[in-house]
Parts: structure tokens; sequence; C-alpha cells
């Protein structure tokens, strides 16, 4: 059932993004055997869910939200969830939003902080997108940051 859930991508055995699941796929995202659901939508975004929090953690599971704004995304949310991956570094992650196209981007520069092959992370990035500008222009920002050197 995880491959019926919008725009799923596994990258590891330990972590997997995607678009918004729907209220019975987190059974079984639960049943996989993830421990950890980071949401980077808003709760207004296309068909989120106003009891995710709820449904995620009667399972078992840790929810945390970090909130992108589309039409903004900030180095400061990148930072955000970079913390948020660290906290959990031997649990099996599933990292969503509206449509995986946020959590793409910020996956693709959190990758390749963890020493990824550039190539590798971009081609998982483009089977979901090809970012445009204002994300492109985050992506850049992050990947240029002498913070990473």
């Amino acid at each position: 059932m995880l491959t019926s859930i919008y725009n799923y991508l596994p990258l590891t055995d330990r972590l997997a993004t995607s678009g918004q699941p729907t209220a019975d796929q987190f059974k079984a995202i639960h049943q996989a055997g993830f421990e950890v659901v980071i949401n980077l939508a808003l709760p207004s975004s296309d068909n989120a869910l106003s009891d995710e929090r709820s449904r995620v953690e009667s399972y078992g599971m840790t929810y945390i939200s970090i909130p992108v704004v589309w039409e903004a995304p900030t180095v400061e949310a990148f930072q955000t969830f970079t913390a948020a991956m660290a906290a959990h570094p031997n649990q099996k992650i599933l990292v969503h939003c509206a449509a995986n196209m946020r959590v793409s981007a910020f996956m693709y520069a959190w990758r390749i902080q963890q020493g990824i092959a550039s190539d590798k992370a971009m081609a998982d990035l483009h089977k979901i997108w090809q970012p445009n500008a204002t994300w492109q222009a985050l992506l850049d920002q992050l990947l240029g940051d002498a913070r990473w050197g």
C-alpha cells in the first residue's frame, strides 16, 4: 500500500518521502515499520488531515510538523528540518508534504550535506520535480552556505 501514497519515493531502507498520505495510509506506514513522520506541509495544504498528529501518534509514531510556506521557503525551516532528522538518526522516517515537492528539495540539500553524491541526490529530486525559481534559489543558498563546508 505504500506505493499507492502520492509520489511515494523510498530513498533507503530507513528513509522515504511522499506527498500527503490519506488517513488509511498512515496504518500502512506504521505497519511498514516507520517510527517518525515529518510533515513539511501547511495545515491548509491540499488534502491536509486535520487529525494527522493524533492519527500518527495513535500508531505510536513520533509526529513532527515543520510548516514550510510553498511560496517562501526559508533557511530557518531547513535548519529545523535538519535538526529533526538529526534527532532521529536510527529510526525509520517518512518525510511528507502535500506533493513531495517541498520534501524532495529539502531532502536533496540534506542528503548532499550528509555526503550523498550530488548526482544521485539530484536524480531522486528530479523523479519528483524540477524546482521552480523560488525553490532553486533556496537550494543555491543552502548549497552555497559556507557553514556546510
